[in-house]
């Protein structure tokens, strides 16, 4: 069996925690918190003193939040357990990568990163399709649905109490990407994001009005997140947040066309997802198998998905899904 621990239980968390239960080659050795309890019957333990447990854990499920805690503590627990994360700032990933190269090779451990949905199931696809059609245009369109990386990053803003974010795909783009008219759409041309804020307050109108304005402005100029995306932020009750916004939706379509000899191809490929942190989490815990497989075949540091050979993340063998996959 692969022992297995997770560090940090918000919504990501709680899923990796149920998809382990599904594995039949996995076990959960503890929980890592902060928090001295948690809803779970599952073992608790000291976030503090989580390089104590090394020798416990095959594999550490890292569900902590990609804004800043992922980059910040993930390398640290690379150099003592084969980690897993899903971090998905797409503009920092070449960096976190390298970090993460580092202080895996220096405690011998695999370090696998990026490992959800977007970065991770869509990367593949964005790859196999300009491999499969060079020169072809392609284009990856989010939503709609909710974006947990983005949502934590408003989380995160001085003076919000709750937040969440919203991906909304531009159809017009999506169509015209298809038709083979979309090689000069850029990303923040294709997408809106709307952000929906319940803000802490005073009682003071002018003061809260002023926090308002000061959320809004480090919402939209956040870079990577929200600049230079058109982006709307309201702010409501949060008996409306609590009321309309506990669901968490989300999916997407990576839309490649080009050229093989001399006709014309689309390749799409889409997700719809039900709740997003639970798809994540199921992409986290197969890449957590195949983390432990190559860290116990003497393999080191860094690796992201364009690295790992489909056969390792299922627990059926190899000659198994030859005979029944192929």
């Amino acid at each position: 069996m692969i022992r297995t621990a997770i560090i940090g239980y918000g919504n990501l968390g709680r899923s990796v925690e149920k998809v382990i239960a599904d594995q039949p080659d996995m076990e959960l050795v503890g929980i890592f918190s902060r928090r001295e309890s948690l809803d779970t019957t599952a073992r608790v333990l000291p976030a503090a003193e989580v390089e104590k447990y090394a020798d416990e854990v095959d594999v550490l499920f890292v569900c902590l939040g990609s804004a800043t805690d992922v980059p910040e503590q993930a390398p640290a627990l690379a150099r003592h357990f084969t980690t897993v994360d899903t971090y998905d700032n797409h503009h920092e990933i070449p960096n976190h990568r390298a970090a993460m190269d580092a202080a895996a090779r220096e405690g011998g451990t695999i370090a696998m990163i990026s490992t959800g949905w977007d970065p991770g199931f869509f990367s593949l696809n964005r790859v196999l399709g300009t491999a499969v059609l060079p020169g072809a245009d392609q284009m990856t369109f989010w939503g709609p649905g909710l974006s947990q990386g983005h949502s934590d990053a408003v989380r995160r803003v001085p003076g919000v109490k709750k937040g969440v974010q919203y991906t909304i795909p531009n159809q017009e783009a999506i169509d015209a990407v298809k038709r083979g008219e979309g090689a000069d759409l850029k990303g923040n041309e294709c997408h809106l994001r709307q952000v929906y804020v319940v803000a802490e307050q005073t009682g003071d109108a002018a003061a809260d009005e002023a926090t308002r304005e000061k959320i809004r402005e480090t919402i939209v100029t956040m870079p990577d997140y929200f600049a230079p995306y058109e982006t709307t932020v309201e702010f409501i009750s949060e008996e409306d947040f609590d009321r309309d916004h506990q669901g968490m939706p989300h999916g997407g379509q990576v839309i490649t066309r080009g050229q093989a000899g001399t006709s014309g191809h689309v390749i799409e490929f889409g997700l719809q997802l039900e709740r997003n942190p639970d798809f994540t989490a199921a992409m986290q815990v197969a890449y957590g198998r195949a983390a432990h497989r190559m860290q116990a075949n003497g393999e080191t540091g860094a690796r992201t998905v364009f690295e790992v050979a489909p056969y390792l993340l299922s627990s059926e063998s190899l000659d198994e899904l030859v005979k029944a996959k192929l």
